[in-house]
């Protein structure tokens, strides 16, 4: 991992063995003197490490526990330790318990051991951590990830990230999550607006356009996919949507015409109606969209003080706004067509389908009532 580019101040949190001395306890020949191991661990546990027995209340007032073991020169030699008496559950001839050296019923043997041992979840775990400089946590956690999955690991040992790569994963997860249920409400409010199922699909379709921008606009500046550019694409869903829903709605009108006849305005056909309203809504989606990009010029050159790590967000939308601003009044055009074909295509079947479309005619089915209820009584001459 220290050869990986962009990896500073790697530690470890297993360090250099230190020397200890191990007890290796002969169970037949101590079972038989009357020790067993939970009382050898018991009686030395005190005697090495110490054990509280009380506390001090210093002049200061504080609390000082008192530690009981034994000295340090009965404690640091081989011989010493190997003197040390145990009381076994066997009595002499007065009632008093039978004291056994330990030599008698162990072997200590002077070795190494581990200076810390961390555990995680119950099992063993050892940390490696380092500071990331000159490149993104990104692309470093990619390098790492590519070199363990190239070691060969004995059975039973698994690695995982923690840290700030493990909070930018969530915070993918996240973000995910936000734009997939983004993209569902959307969908349902503009379904209910529009009383159809087939336009919010055509509005729609200019969201996976500003990809096309945002990922040109990133790759321009040299910036990566991070959670600052998934903040922006999803800022972009709701001004992408926003352009293709005036583009719709003025089409759906023109091809409506005046209704009610205030305005003298004849209804446009389909194709007349998409030119129109592409026409006449061109001003205004040009004014939001400049309004949009000189607003996040500061942000996207890192002009502010604090800026450098903000500054995806702003570059993504700025690339992704142009993009979709641009194809949207030609692909959302196309694709109203198509479905609005597909549409009509489906009517008859969904007549026919539909039980009460015999008994109650539809509104544009219902004779005319205009000129007074008199005139809708007449029978037809």
């Amino acid at each position: 991992m220290a050869a990986i580019p962009g990896l500073t101040d790697l530690d470890s949190s297993m360090k250099d063995d230190r020397p200890t001395i191990e007890v290796r306890i002969r169970r037949e020949l101590a079972s038989d003197l009357g020790v067993g191991v939970a009382q050898i661990g018991n009686a030395l546990r005190p005697l090495l490490a110490g054990d509280a027995i009380s506390s001090w209340r210093a002049p200061d007032d504080k609390n000082y526990d008192v530690r009981v073991r034994l000295p340090k020169d009965a404690r640091t030699g081989m011989a010493d330790l190997s003197a040390l008496m145990i009381a076994s559950s066997h009595t002499n001839a007065d009632g008093s318990p039978r004291m056994v050296a330990l030599r008698q019923i162990a072997e200590l043997v002077p070795t190494t051991g581990a200076n810390q041992i961390s555990r995680r979840d119950l099992n063993r775990e050892i940390e490696l951590t380092a500071n990331v400089a000159g490149r993104s946590a990104g692309e470093v956690a990619r390098d790492v990830k590519a070199a363990l999955d190239g070691v060969n690991w004995p059975a039973g040992y698994k690695y995982r990230f923690g840290g700030s790569t493990k909070s930018m994963n969530e915070s993918f997860g996240y973000a995910v999550s936000a734009l997939a249920l983004a993209v569902i409400f959307i969908y349902m409010i503009l379904a209910s607006q529009f009383a159809s199922f087939f336009q919010p699909v055509a509005i729609m379709t200019s969201l996976p356009l500003t990809l096309a921008g945002v990922f040109a606009a990133l790759l321009l500046f040299g910036s990566t996919l991070n959670m600052f550019s998934i903040i922006g694409f999803i800022m972009l869903m709701g001004l992408v949507t926003k352009n293709a829903i005036l583009l719709v709605d003025f089409a759906n009108q023109a091809r409506q015409g005046d209704v009610d006849g205030t305005y003298g305005r004849a209804p446009l056909s389909r194709e007349a109606a998409l030119v129109e309203a592409a026409r006449v809504r061109l001003r205004p989606i040009l004014m939001t969209t400049l309004a949009m990009i000189f607003g996040m010029v500061p942000l996207a050159f890192s002009l502010g003080e604090g800026a450098e790590q903000r500054a995806p967000m702003g570059q993504a939308v700025i690339g992704g706004i142009i993009t979709s601003s641009i194809l949207t009044l030609v692909v959302v055009p196309v694709i109203y067509t198509y479905l609005d074909d597909f549409g009509a295509w489906l009517r008859p079947f969904w007549r026919d389908r539909t039980p009460s479309s015999a008994a109650h005619p539809a509104a544009g089915d219902l004779p005319s009532t205009k000129g007074g209820p008199e005139k809708a009584n007449e029978p037809a001459r």
